[in-house]
């Protein structure tokens, strides 16, 4: 563990600063405005840590900084740091998309539009970016009848240029024909120059000019040059309808949208320039060090214009909240721009509304994206593979049995197990326990906790012993169906550290299945894998399909603890006073709560007024009357 340096060595000044382990790696890169009072909330007691605070200070081994003259250099250096050395307590960025763009090859002497993905090129421009080649394809084929610039490879154009024929695209007036000549070269320039001037959202002085133009083609009686021009201005104006006009024309925007829980976050960023979306973007956080939501913004931001982006810096990002730092992003977004940059969280009105549908996307997605992971075979396959190799397992753990408790303060406590079966939820296996006798002197105590899932796991795995004793005639007859808990785990997972890990084997020791069933606990504080017999946890990599998998098994089983505990809580705490008492169902007493306006009038009244309702026999308006006025012969 890193210790801490002299006092007074650590300068008050702005800069970064490295943690690097005992290997020298550096694991963690940091900023502050004051490097002393920053670092020192790092030598501290661990409890008062964020647990991965907590574990990256008990990693590191040594602690360096660089001073810097102010917090825009120090963010700067920051960000040029965490790209060198990928520190593994940094937030990573997981974006397995290439996504597309619309380039412009203004270098070339004819210009070509094209699809580009990659390394961006000097003396392109580039549109997007787009969520799919094909969207680019579309709008390139609205396009070119208005802006015909040619679209083939270099060696296709050199083809026809010694051919001297052109290509099809010339003849369905596709391509300008600039390898024959068809075009001169300035001419050709101006159509790209017009292209990329609409591409930018400058739509409405082109189609002003083409009326412009078809009028006065139309005037001179050259009509055919008037019903091209007619064309053109029709596929023009197809092209705008396909852009989205999400506010104002003068406006540059950047949305942010963000999806996200304690272990990774979704973002989606619509391009939004003269007020139309020209391009989206999304990509994964994964959350390796202590993230408030202003310092999660803080880290999007590094990551979207630590290079100058491809489609610029706009006048406004707008983000779902604000950033720690905010006036030092917008300092450093305003150098990158040469002018003024706002970062703020829209209140309302068409921003906020913007601002809500990209979050939404994001929200989808990361749907889409846990889902993806979960679905995937071969996927699967490889975490359970993983997991095998990382937790010793004598085979794959095709059967997972995760257990959660739930309680508030000691009261209705229940259990939950949620299974997985090569690698997918098998919600028909699912069962929720109500937990009879508790242990420990303290209501909620550690003790509890343990008691309460020793109990649950013993009448899970006694059920199964009973299952197993079972004449296996019987098992097999038609009438003789599996019970309920017929088939062991592979692997039993609990949702806690070496305390509940240790009461759950000893559970499964007790019952003789020591040899059998392997025990395993992921302890949410830093996400730790404790196996019985070992101090320290067993490292599974992060970002991996194994710990994927266990973490979405610990979730379902967390989140099915606690619908169970809302339900049985929502069930105690809406008791009536009128249960209990014979031939008094749930209808009489909805019809006779309604009819006396409420269940203290029905306590109030009188064995006559009862009688009164028709829908009551008399024994049980006798009955009512009794337990309300026990005195009263």
């Amino acid at each position: 563990m890193i210790k801490r340096p002299p006092a007074g060595t650590i300068p008050d000044e702005p800069g970064s600063y490295q943690f690097k382990d005992k290997h020298g790696r550096v694991i963690y890169v940091g900023k502050a405005s004051s490097l002393r009072q920053r670092l020192s909330n790092y030598f501290q007691n661990p409890r008062n840590m964020h647990p991965r605070t907590a574990q990256m200070v008990e990693t590191a081994e040594s602690v360096e900084w660089t001073i810097v003259r102010n917090e825009v250099e120090a963010l700067m250096l920051e960000y040029s740091l965490i790209k060198e050395h990928d520190p593994r307590f940094n937030v990573r960025l997981r974006d397995d998309k290439s996504y597309p763009f619309l380039a412009v090859t203004n270098s070339d002497v004819w210009p070509r539009a094209m699809v580009m993905r990659g390394t961006k090129k000097k003396g392109t421009r580039y549109f997007g970016p787009y969520a799919h080649a094909y969207a680019i394809r579309d709008t390139l084929d609205l396009l070119l009848r208005s802006f015909p610039i040619r679209t083939c490879s270099e060696n296709k154009f050199q083809e026809h240029h010694r051919l001297g024929r052109p290509c099809l695209l010339f003849h369905i007036e596709k391509c300008s024909g600039p390898c024959v000549g068809e075009i001169e070269e300035m001419e050709y320039r101006q159509l790209v120059t017009e292209l990329c001037e609409f591409l930018d959202g400058d739509t409405d002085e082109i189609v002003q000019r083409l009326e412009r133009e078809m009028q006065a083609a139309a005037t001179d009686l050259e009509f055919e040059r008037a019903a091209r021009l007619r064309d053109r201005l029709e596929a023009v104006r197809k092209a705008i309808a396909k852009q989205q006009m999400v506010a104002d024309k003068n406006e540059d925007l950047d949305v942010i949208g963000i999806a996200e829980d304690e272990l990774e976050a979704s973002v989606q960023v619509f391009y939004v320039r003269k007020g139309r979306v020209m391009g989206r973007k999304g990509f994964i956080l994964d959350k390796v060090e202590e993230l408030t939501p202003g310092r999660l913004i803080d880290r999007i931001l590094e990551s979207m214009y630590g290079e100058q982006p491809v489609v610029g810096v706009p006048k406004q990002v707008l983000v779902p909240y604000e950033a720690d730092g905010v006036d030092i992003y917008e300092e450093w977004l305003q150098m990158s721009r040469g002018s003024k940059v706002q970062v703020r969280v829209p209140q309302r009105g068409d921003k906020k509304a913007l601002l809500e549908t990209v979050t939404r996307n994001a929200q989808e997605e990361f749907t889409r994206h846990r889902m993806k992971r979960a679905s995937d075979h071969n996927t699967r396959s490889r975490a359970l593979t993983e997991l095998q190799k990382h937790l010793d397992l004598p085979e794959a753990p095709l059967r997972i049995e995760c257990y959660d408790m739930a309680h508030l303060q000691g009261t209705d406590y229940v259990g939950s197990m949620v299974v997985l079966e090569d690698g997918l939820p098998a919600k028909r296996e699912y069962r929720r326990f109500k937990v009879n006798d508790v242990g420990g002197s303290e209501v909620g105590s550690g003790s509890d906790d343990y008691a309460a899932m020793a109990e649950v796991v013993r009448r899970r795995l006694t059920a199964y012993l009973a299952e197993r004793e079972r004449p296996v005639e019987e098992r097999n007859s038609t009438e003789g169906k599996p019970g309920k808990f017929a088939y062991p785990p592979q692997l039993l997972l609990v949702d806690g550290g070496k305390g509940q890990v240790s009461a759950t084997q000893r559970v499964v020791e007790e019952l003789g299945l020591a040899d059998e069933i392997p025990v395993a606990g992921l302890a949410k504080r830093f996400e730790e894998i404790y196996v019985p017999g070992r101090s320290a946890p067993v490292e599974i990599p992060r970002g991996s399909e194994a710990l994927f998998m266990l973490q979405r098994i610990r979730d379902e089983a967390h989140r099915f603890a606690n619908s169970f505990h809302r339900e049985r809580r929502s069930k105690r705490m809406t008791v009536s006073a009128l249960d209990g008492i014979p031939g008094l169902g749930e209808v009489r007493k909805k019809k006779l709560t309604k009819a006396m306006g409420g269940v203290s009038a029905v306590k109030k009244a009188d064995l006559d007024e009862l009688k009164s309702h028709s829908f009551l026999p008399d024994a049980v308006a006798e009955a009512i009357h009794a337990k309300f006025h026990p005195s009263v012969t």
